[in-house]
């Protein structure tokens, strides 16, 4: 494990060098390198210096990898103009690194710490290469949401040390039967997932930030409070089964209220965002059903939504450099200008909607066998958040896609070879993986 992340560390010159598809490079050997470092027949592989992964660990790192590789991909506009472009690498490099150490830290207290750390470069992302100056107000949510709930987090942090002596998740195999404690602890997973009620910082931050910035917010960012859950339910396995069900209640309701939201919007990246509170909703609400179905299609659907809300992102910024806005309105009749991108409008809109064979399909599957054996009465969001999620999904490719195009448009340009191949390496892994399908068993 170590060796990845000195690879990443030695990364740090080059981003000072200006070669910005050399570090895109090393991104991708990396993660291929990567792929080929597990070894499945143990629970924690390439453990070293307080590092190591499970498959858990390895899921995420790797589309951490991917992920960061296709953003140096996708602001090729911001590279280009030399907008600041040795700094903009520096960012994503240390991103990279922080994001590295959270997934692959075996103690409570490391994985705290770049957890928190990993939203400096977010938020410089938002502020720094954002569109308006609304950014500002976005990145001071981001922030303030996230760091009004980590505090009581970092104490009980502190109070689990002083009881039990070790912040190891190894010998984390206590019960802590208290529910003041588990709302602390968990309570930051809450707002990073993010839980309706604690949501409106991801509207706000996703709207105003470049695409990179949405890109990593959707892929990554979000999966970390999926993590956090995933690594400490079973500290509070007690406590759980007698209060997980008003989360789970709220999740769900909150995927459907967000569902009806998304019918509404006429901003493309707003539509985009909701559409990501719904589905982690579902994976909210399959974590906290505490049994094996829900933790593995939590993982599924995580994979799942990274790859395609960070397609969709990309969709919506290429059409964002064309017409330069994210209104529905403006954004019509794209069939008659690229015909060829209308391919891949539809298919990360059906990906996203959960069509075969993608990968969010299976993560769905799994999601509501988790939740429907919790409680029968939950397929009834369960039933209204599918239904509302193809409702929104067609209604974000027809509206974009069809009717006549807006007629202020003065000069266009069909996509280029960099935009495809940024789609379809979002794309094939999207409905690819799902071929592997048991793989993901073996975590259980």
């Amino acid at each position: 494990m170590m060796k990845f992340l000195i690879s990443l560390i030695m990364l740090i010159p080059l981003c000072f060098w200006k070669k910005y598809w050399l570090i895109q490079f090393m991104f991708f050997i990396l993660s291929f390198v990567y792929l080929g470092n597990i070894s499945f027949s143990l629970i924690w592989s390439s453990i070293s210096h307080g590092l190591g992964n499970d498959l858990l660990s390895f899921s995420l790192i790797l589309l951490s990898f991917w992920i960061c590789s296709l953003m140096i991909l996708a602001s090729e506009k911001l590279l280009k103009y030399k907008n600041y472009e040795n700094l903009f690498l520096f960012v994503m490099v240390n991103l990279m690194i922080s994001l590295y150490v959270a997934f692959s830290s075996m103690n409570l207290f490391l994985f705290y710490l770049f957890f928190e750390i990993s939203l400096i470069p977010t938020l410089i992302l938002i502020i720094g290469w954002g569109y308006q100056p609304e950014r500002i107000e976005a990145g001071i949510y981001l922030l303030f949401y996230t760091l009004l709930v980590s505090l009581p987090m970092m104490v009980s942090i502190f109070y689990y040390y002083e009881k039990y002596f070790s912040l190891d998740f190894y010998f984390m195999n206590v019960d802590i039967n208290n529910l003041f404690m588990s709302l602390c602890m968990n309570f930051v997973f809450f707002v990073k997932t993010p839980m309706f009620f604690v949501h409106l910082w991801l509207p706000k931050a996703h709207v105003e930030a470049p695409v990179s910035g949405s890109m990593i917010l959707a892929g990554i960012m979000l999966k970390l409070g999926g993590y956090g859950m995933m690594r400490l339910f079973k500290l509070f396995l007690t406590i759980g089964m007698k209060v997980n069900f008003i989360f789970i209640t709220i999740s769900l309701v909150g995927g459907l209220f967000v569902s009806l939201l998304c019918l509404r919007q006429s901003d493309m990246k707003s539509l985009i965002a909701y559409s990501s509170v719904a589905h982690m909703g579902l994976v909210m609400g399959g974590i906290l059903t505490l049994n094996s179905w829900g933790l593995w299609g939590a993982l599924v659907m995580m994979l799942a939504h990274g790859l395609c809300s960070s397609g969709m992102f990309c969709l919506a910024n290429i059409s964002y450099e064309r017409i330069n806005s994210r209104s529905l309105y403006l954004n019509k009749g794209l069939m008659n200008l690229m015909p060829s991108l209308s391919l891949w409008w539809f298919l990360l809109s059906v990906s996203n909607m959960a069509a075969p064979p993608s990968l969010n399909l299976l993560g769905e599957i799994m999601l509501i066998n988790s939740l429907v054996g919790y409680h029968w009465l939950l397929m009834i969001m369960l039933a209204g958040i599918s239904f509302f999620s193809g409702a929104y999904s067609l209604f974000l490719y027809g509206f974009s896609q069809h009717g006549t195009f807006y007629s202020g448009i003065y000069s266009f340009s069909m996509g280029v070879f960099r935009e495809y191949l940024l789609l379809f390496l979002h794309w094939f892994p999207l409905n690819v993986l799902i071929l592997k399908g048991e793989v993901f068993s073996l975590w259980i």
